[in-house]
C-alpha cells in the first residue's frame, strides 16, 4: 500500500519557486498556500541541492541497511550536523527517521538498526506425531487413536453444552423482572 501524498510535484514546485525567484518571504509563500513553514523550508532545501529530483514523491518505505544507518549517526555525531543537514546529505525525507535510528542505536546498540521482519507472524501449526513406519496400525494402536479421538469429542461437546446451557441462563435473566 502506497503512502498518500499531500502535495504534488507542481504545487511543491511552484511553492519554491515562490520563494526563490520571486524572492518572497516563507511565512508569506506558507500562509498564501496552507502549508506548514517547515515543509516549505524542507522542500527548499531539497531542490537546492538536488534540483527537481528533490521535488519527487519518494518511493513507499525505502528500506535502509545496518550500515547505511550507522554511517549516518558516525557522521552526525563526529561530524557535529543537525539532523535537517543529515537529511539532505543521506537524502533522507525527515529527521525524525534518524532520530528513530538513533535511539534504537542507544538502546539495543548495532542490532537495534537491524531491518527487523514485517507483518503478521506464521501462526503454528499442529502436527500430529507421524509414524515411523507405513506397518498398518495393531488393534492396540487403533483402539487407543479411536480412545483419543472420542475424549476430545467428549470435551468439544461438554465445552458446547456449557456455552448453550450459560447463553439459556442469561435470557432467562434478562426475561425476568
Amino acid at each position: 500500500m502506497e503512502r498518500k501524498v499531500k502535495y504534488n510535484y507542481e504545487f511543491k514546485l511552484r511553492c519554491v519557486r515562490e520563494v526563490l525567484k520571486k524572492h518572497q518571504s516563507l511565512n508569506a509563500v506558507a500562509n498564501e498556500n496552507g502549508i506548514a513553514y517547515s515543509n516549505l523550508k524542507r522542500w527548499i532545501s531539497f531542490y537546492t541541492e538536488y534540483g527537481y529530483e528533490g521535488l519527487f514523491p519518494r518511493r513507499k518505505n525505502k528500506i535502509y541497511g545496518a550500515n547505511f544507518k550507522l554511517k549516518v549517526i558516525q557522521t552526525i555525531e563526529n561530524k557535529c550536523i543537525s539532523l535537517n543537514k543529515a537529511c539532505l546529505i543521506f537524502n533522507i525525507p525527515k529527521g525524525t527517521t534518524i532520530r528513530s535510528w538513533q535511539k534504537k542505536y542507544e538502546e539495543e546498540g548495532l542490532a537495534g538498526l537491524k531491518p527487523k521482519p514485517k507483518g503478521r507472524p506464521v501462526s503454528m501449526q499442529f502436527k500430529r506425531k507421524k509414524r515411523k513406519s507405513d506397518k498398518p496400525l495393531t488393534r492396540e494402536e487403533e483402539l487407543l487413536r479411536e480412545n483419543e479421538y472420542l475424549r476430545a469429542e467428549n470435551e468439544l461437546l461438554k465445552k458446547f453444552n456449557a456455552l448453550v446451557q450459560a447463553e439459556q441462563a442469561s435470557q432467562n435473566r434478562r426475561l425476568k423482572p
